[in-house]
């Protein structure tokens, strides 16, 4: 079967074209949101506001793999399953410019075991406040509330920052909402 074509004479540009260039300007214009430019245009000795969003990003994912060393710490049965997830953490943290812990045994000392401490909003309140469920499910429910607030939290940040750290925020978040699904999963 052969197509024949349109009677009507071609007038103007056609649909794909016009799809296309539609496309392109919708394309610029999220590579012209994307892009990395002056974070604030303040002057002075001041941090800017990107490297206060960074700074607090890898202070909420510290204070998340210390939430995890102590979940740890509190059930030893679920090391081998939280392990690879705290340190995905962890690097987060090194992402974004924190410090890594010496070693997993050092974010679970006792401080941080009974303050088992979850990352904090920008207002300074605990997502999830108080100490580590004495069952299992709760310990994983616990971990999963606070990933999960924390990947929300920082999906609403993107529209704040620069390109680059909107793309580690956004990957991150990513990470973070995987973390969930893995931590609810039977």
């Amino acid at each position: 079967m052969s197509l024949s074509p349109s009677p009507r004479p071609s007038r103007g540009p056609r649909r794909r074209s016009l799809f296309a260039s539609a496309a392109g300007a919708a394309g610029a214009a999220l590579l012209v949101g994307c892009t990395g430019g002056s974070d604030s245009g303040e002057s002075g000795g001041g941090p800017s506001d990107a490297e206060r969003a960074r700074a607090r990003a890898a202070r909420d994912s510290a204070e998340l793999a210390a939430r995890y060393a102590a979940v740890i710490a509190a059930h030893p049965g679920l090391a081998e399953r939280l392990g690879p997830l705290r340190d995905g953490v962890v690097r987060h943290a090194e992402a974004f410019g924190g410090v890594r812990a010496s070693s997993p045994a050092s974010a679970a000392s006792p401080s941080v075991s009974a303050r088992a401490a979850g990352p904090r909003g920008d207002s300074g309140d605990s997502i999830d406040s108080g100490v580590v469920p004495a069952d299992e499910k709760g310990a994983l429910a616990l971990l999963a509330g606070a990933e999960r607030k924390l990947a929300d939290r920082r999906a609403r940040a993107l529209l704040d920052v620069p390109g680059e750290l909107a793309r580690l925020l956004a990957s991150v978040a990513a990470a973070g909402a995987a973390h969930v699904f893995l931590l609810t999963e039977g």
